[in-house]
């Protein structure tokens, strides 16, 4: 089988940058779906996307279906959607013609053997929509083993019956970010449209920072959690603390020996946002200018705060972008 039928695993001459991608999108291939995987990919570049993966409902990405669609300025991750019985959850990264089983459920001792399965190649496992409201579709297993929570799947809100909730789902992984944190557990966040239908490519998306526009950086930058969740291409958020001269970024660690820490956040395309920065003991919030453009400095120790992170809601509470966090040590 020529290399040619799949993607390649690198775009030549994209260096270190923040990159877009939805790394959850189902094509007519898929249970469901009802674009092409041509359709797909031109429909995410007019969406500003940078990436997808491929994650059809148990399958592989087949041959020659996906790799005439990357380009210059694309990337193609190949993937799967591993629709097990009791939970749905994304392999990234998979090597060509690979297929993850997903005839099993919590309780039949199959789940580590699976992950350990994509680990080997070098992907990534992310829990999907963990409270997705339809058969098989609330998440069962642990988290443990999983690199990678999805905690934004589609719509923040919508009136589908199968849809995700969001605020959950957010909810749970922020509970314990603060004691996985402390045992070198934490898993990071990401945001996919679950894409099946016209018009639903990049809402969300995840915004990944890699040093370049390939497979192994993206994935990289995902399980590192530089990254954060944006509703489109419209909306850009910059997150980073300093003290003394250091800085850090979403994603990194910030040694701060006791300093006071200046927190910036910078948002643009969000009118009337609030921007609130979480840490593991308080939230605090921000009003933005109407404009949806604006800076906002906020103070705390490494004493006071494990990490922070921030949200950014339109004023009806629904999220428009959120961040990993900055680790304070």
């Amino acid at each position: 089988m020529s290399s040619l039928s799949f993607p390649p695993v690198r775009v030549v001459g994209r260096g270190a940058a923040w990159y877009r991608g939805d790394c959850h999108v189902h094509s007519v291939r898929s249970g469901g779906g009802e674009l092409t995987p041509a359709e797909l990919a031109l429909r995410a570049r007019a969406a500003g996307l940078d990436f997808i993966a491929t994650t059809e409902h148990r399958s592989a990405a087949e041959p020659g279906a996906w790799g005439h669609l990357a380009a210059d300025d694309f990337l193609i991750v190949l993937g799967e959607e591993v629709t097990t019985k009791a939970g749905h959850w994304l392999a990234l990264g998979l090597s060509p013609g690979q297929v993850v089983d997903w005839n099993y459920g919590a309780g039949d001792g199959l789940i580590d053997q699976c992950l350990d399965q994509v680990h080997r190649v070098g992907g990534l496992c992310v829990a999907a929509h963990p409270h997705a409201p339809y058969p098989t579709g609330d998440f069962m297993y642990s988290f443990q083993g999983f690199d990678v929570v999805e905690v934004w799947n589609g719509l923040w809100t919508s009136d589908r019956p199968w849809n995700a909730d969001n605020e959950a789902a957010l909810a749970e992984w922020g509970r314990s970010l603060a004691a996985d944190i402390q045992t070198g557990s934490w898993r990071p966040a990401m945001g996919n449209s679950d894409t099946h239908l016209e018009g639903q490519i990049g809402i969300p998306h995840t915004v990944v920072f890699a040093e370049e526009l390939s497979t192994d950086a993206i994935l990289a930058g995902i399980r590192l959690g530089r990254s954060w969740i944006a509703e489109s291409a419209a909306v850009k958020v910059s997150l980073t603390a300093s003290v003394e001269g250091r800085i850090a970024g979403v994603g990194e660690r910030l040694v701060a020996h006791g300093g006071q820490v200046e927190v910036r956040a910078a948002v643009q395309g969000v009118p009337s946002a609030t921007v609130s920065f979480h840490t593991d003991r308080k939230v605090d919030r921000a009003a933005l200018p109407g404009d949806g453009a604006g800076a906002v400095r906020w103070h705390t120790t490494a004493e006071d705060s494990v990490f922070v992170r921030i949200e950014v809601r339109h004023p009806d509470g629904t999220v428009a972008a959120l961040t990993n966090p900055i680790i304070l040590l």
